[in-house]
């Protein structure tokens, strides 16, 4: 039996600006180290724990949430798979409501758009 691949998160970004970076320096340091730990927690442990441990969620049809918490506070990161072992990090968002927001949907939707686009760009150029 062949070792498990380590899974990669990957952050969206277009003109050195990653809406998923921006996110994080505006949370506290200690939401930020928890949120960094649970993505390496992932890519370590595979999406099979993390979703027994409850640290993702699948939101919709392709996309998924990673979901931390640290006290009151309650940050989601939203993400959905490229190919292989390869996940890509649409943005984060703090979480004030019992369910995701649709607005939040919708903009994961529109940077894999985004990100789609670029690869169709890239692959007819070469």
């Amino acid at each position: 039996m062949s070792p498990r691949k380590k899974l990669r998160f990957e952050y969206y970004e277009t003109h050195n600006e990653c809406e998923f970076i921006n996110f994080l320096h505006t949370l506290p340091i200690l939401d930020q180290a928890k949120i960094l730990a649970t993505i390496q927690n992932i890519e370590e442990q595979g999406i099979l724990v993390a979703s027994r441990m409850q640290w993702v969620k699948k939101i919709e049809k392709d996309f998924y949430e990673i979901r931390v918490k640290r006290g009151s506070n309650i940050q989601r990161v939203i993400y959905f798979h490229i190919f292989g072992n390869r996940y890509l990090i649409t943005h984060g968002f703090t979480k004030k409501s019992t369910k995701t927001p649709i607005k939040e949907i919708v903009r994961a939707k529109a940077i894999r758009e985004k990100y789609e686009k670029c690869l169709r760009e890239k692959e007819n150029k070469s």
